[in-house]
């Protein structure tokens, strides 16, 4: 599976879930394993990679327990993706 295709599937699930709703990586490797669901749990590192990618340049944000996280790849445990959090205007 190429870089491209994952972040590709990881910022498509992102626009379909309404502002402020997250994903969880693991909804990524399903939906790129398709018919060979057995197959989801090996792309796990590649889809944290692919997010850890995309926090870096600003395009999501890598969530543990609500709180922005630094990278996806070193957070133990749970984490969930989420959109970018909106500037401040204030």
């Amino acid at each position: 599976m190429r870089d491209a295709a994952i972040e590709q599937a990881i910022l498509a699930l992102l626009a379909e879930r309404a502002p402020g709703k997250t994903i969880c990586p693991s909804e990524v490797a399903r939906a790129l394993a398709g018919d060979a669901q057995a197959q989801w749990r090996p792309m796990m590192p590649a889809v944290r990679n692919a997010a850890d990618r995309l926090a870096g340049e600003g395009r999501l944000q890598v969530l543990q327990r609500g709180h922005a996280v630094a990278s996806a790849v070193q957070a133990v445990g749970p984490i969930r993706l989420a959109r970018p959090a909106p500037p401040c205007t204030t």
